[in-house]
């Protein structure tokens, strides 16, 4: 059983057409300073895919999913969808959950790791939405959950299958965001990550070596950010005579727009130029074991230890 009378997912949010990409990603960076210029640059990844980011259609399919593991588990518990940067806008969603008589709800974010940017902003945009609706529910996010085995097990999976495909000295990449050596949180972020990656490869490919390498940065060449950049390693591990490459999303939960451009256009274009072989796993959403992770965190006592987000 649990203690609350509905489910949140909360999530980044995604452009749905070509006229969506420009607002949608002013509102990504309100307040960021990022010049116009730049803005042009990231647009052309989304028209490159239709001005589409596959991460709506994803949210859709996991919120399915998850309804369906409740059902399942005979679980009677609605589940809403918010985003932060898009339609469905949280502050809307909150508002219909109100509406609705919700009084405590759950949310479960994209997200798996603890840090500012995957954590802690979501609180942050929690409060601000409550902020914009009278009589909003209590919302209680729920804990980080990278080291779950609805996270891991798809990717140790996916690993071994990429691997069966490639020759025996293929090294594995693990990849996350990046974000700034001064983000809060970030120290804990990268501990996670690391314990992920071990883990995965542990189980996966024993023995065998490994990277942590990163992607996506987005800040001025001279604020520091987590390295090395998957592609720069890359350029590295190619002269070093490395000849294929299995490469884990590990800090991604779908495959978004920072996976299908960033890894299978970006990074796969610049292994081809290299001369490496390139696979890429896929992320677990919406595999029905990181659905369940929802049922899992809800149900577990207070919330699976939620963190407090406007009591």
């Amino acid at each position: 059983m649990t203690d609350y009378d509905a489910l949140l997912l909360l999530s980044f949010g995604g452009p749905e057409g070509p006229d969506d990409v420009m607002p949608f990603l002013e509102n990504v960076t309100r307040g960021r300073n990022v010049p116009r210029e730049r803005l042009e640059q990231v647009a052309e990844h989304y028209y490159l895919f239709g001005g589409v980011s596959p991460i709506n259609e994803q949210c859709r399919r996991l919120k399915a999913a998850i309804e369906a593991d409740l059902a399942a588990h005979s679980i009677d518990l609605p589940v809403y969808w918010g985003n932060r940067n898009w339609t469905p806008y949280l502050a809307d969603t909150v508002r219909q959950m109100a509406a609705d008589g919700v009084r405590r709800a759950a949310a479960f974010v994209t997200s798996a790791y603890s840090g500012y940017s995957s954590e802690l902003q979501y609180l942050e945009d929690i409060a601000r939405a409550r902020e914009e609706v009278p009589g909003a529910p209590q919302i209680d996010k729920l804990p980080a959950y990278c080291r779950r085995p609805g996270f891991i097990d798809p990717f140790v999976d996916g690993l071994r299958d990429a691997l069966a495909r490639l020759p025996q000295d293929a090294r594995v990449l693990f990849t996350a965001h990046s974000v700034p050596l001064a983000q809060p949180g970030r120290a804990d972020y990268v501990a996670e990550l690391e314990d992920v990656a071990a883990t995965v490869a542990e189980r996966a490919a024993p023995g065998r070596p490994w990277d942590l390498v990163y992607q996506s940065r987005s800040g001025p060449p001279a604020q520091p950010w987590l390295e090395p950049d998957i592609c720069d390693h890359m350029e590295k591990l190619a002269a070093e005579g490395v000849g294929a490459v299995a490469v884990v999303p590990i800090g991604f939960v779908s495959d978004h727009m920072e996976v299908k451009y960033d890894l299978d256009v970006e990074a796969a274009d610049k292994a081809a130029a290299l001369g490496v072989r390139f696979e890429r796993v896929a992320t677990p959403c919406p595999d029905p074991r990181f659905a369940a992770l929802a049922r899992e965190l809800v149900t577990e006592p207070a919330g699976g230890a939620a963190a407090g987000a406007g009591r």
